[in-house]
């Protein structure tokens, strides 16, 4: 007998959008997860059609708000509400939404960063402890295989004590002033009022940091930041440059760009520890490079054999056929909705997907570069 779909509501994701309909795509490509109603946009005009056009959904189960959506949904029989909701708008959105999510007893997925103020990050971590739901942060790079193979390798010792990390995420899209020349995603992610204190960190260079620190199980305590906004007129960063201290001793740097002319998608990590290294990028997904001191470095594939129990689990696919983005955000929708089934309250979930402790890690290590690169650059540590 097949498994009843677990049923989603998302927050965002209207026309014009773009990580929303990545959420949905994700969310239902291994058949576990159905969506069946949303607020799709801040005009209830827009998020109705948004909701029938884009969607498919009935003209019911489209809200013009995610207050309304709540309140109807909460009055349906349990055998057809929404049992969880994705909220994919932008940043200053994220608090609110999160917030009323739990409130009316609804699990919820949240795209990062976690909040776009780190003290709305921290109560509505104190929010979702107390309600026991379930909470989790779409940091998508970790559904990754071979992201998951590279912190198998760490987790075991293979490459010994870590000493140096190296994280970059280059890319070129906002190299002009695309937000004042009608480019929505451009508009609000360099707002202050609506991104955060933060915007090539906030919306990248969180990514490189929750990467980094998932690979290598360390936490960085604290950062030397110095960022930059090279566009004219632009209020928020779209380049930096981190140098990065760990707890466990290790050093490193991190360092992202949007206005790096030519660069696509260019998120690559470099781990180095006493015994081996290893390399893998975002843009070439498949592949992990592993290197040795005493011989030929190894390229160990997504799908072939010797791979990780980790990274299986995470494998679709036959060897060479690629799995990129929308199958690393499916592994974490495949993990939560298994999380969704098997939920108890006060009982923790053990899927392995990025948490609301992760969404305030990213936005504890954003407030602390800010805070680093606005007095010059000093040595600043990172809450928790």
């Amino acid at each position: 007998m097949a498994q009843q779909k677990v049923r989603m509501g998302m927050i965002g994701g209207g026309e014009g959008a773009f990580i929303g309909p990545v959420h949905r795509l994700a969310a239902e490509l291994d058949g576990q997860i159905e969506l069946v109603c949303g607020a799709f946009s801040s005009t209830a005009e827009k998020s109705r059609r948004s909701g029938q056009s884009m969607y498919g959904l009935s003209a019911d189960r489209c809200y013009d708000d995610f207050h309304e959506m709540f309140k109807v949904e909460c009055a349906l029989p349990e055998s057809s509400r929404m049992e969880f909701v994705a909220v994919t708008t932008p940043n200053h959105v994220h608090f609110d939404a999160a917030c009323a999510a739990i409130a009316a007893g609804f699990h919820v997925v949240c795209d990062k960063p976690l909040t776009h103020r780190l003290t709305d990050a921290l109560e509505l971590a104190r929010l979702s402890a107390t309600s026991g739901l379930l909470f989790a942060v779409t940091h998508n790079y970790t559904g990754y295989p071979m992201v998951r193979e590279a912190r198998e390798l760490i987790a075991t010792g293979k490459l010994g004590s870590i000493r140096r990390v190296v994280c970059e995420y280059l890319q070129g899209w906002l190299a002009g002033a695309q937000e004042t020349q009608g480019n929505k995603q451009a508009d609000w992610r360099t707002d202050p009022e609506r991104a955060g204190v933060a915007g090539c960190f906030g919306d990248i260079g969180s990514h490189g940091h929750n990467l980094l620190e998932y690979v290598t199980g360390m936490k960085v305590s604290s950062v030397c930041a110095d960022l930059s906004s090279f566009v004219a007129g632009r209020r928020l960063d779209d380049d930096g440059n981190v140098l990065l201290r760990f707890a466990e001793g290790a050093k490193g740097v991190l360092f992202a760009s949007q206005v790096a002319v030519g660069e696509e998608n260019g998120l690559k990590l470099r781990v180095y520890g006493e015994r081996g290294g290893l390399e893998w990028s975002q843009m070439e997904p498949n592949s992990l490079i592993v290197r040795w001191p005493d011989g030929p470095y190894e390229v160990r594939r997504t799908g072939t054999p010797g791979q990780s129990a980790a990274a299986q689990a995470a494998t679709r696919l036959p060897a060479g056929h690629p799995e990129g983005y929308l199958e690393a955000f499916a592994v974490l929708y495949r993990d939560f909705a298994a999380a969704v089934r098997d939920f108890q309250p006060g009982r923790s979930a053990t899927a392995d997907f990025p948490t609301i402790a992760d969404g305030v890690r990213g936005m504890q290590f954003i407030d602390s570069v800010v805070r680093s690169s606005a007095a010059g650059g000093s040595w600043t540590q990172v809450a928790g």
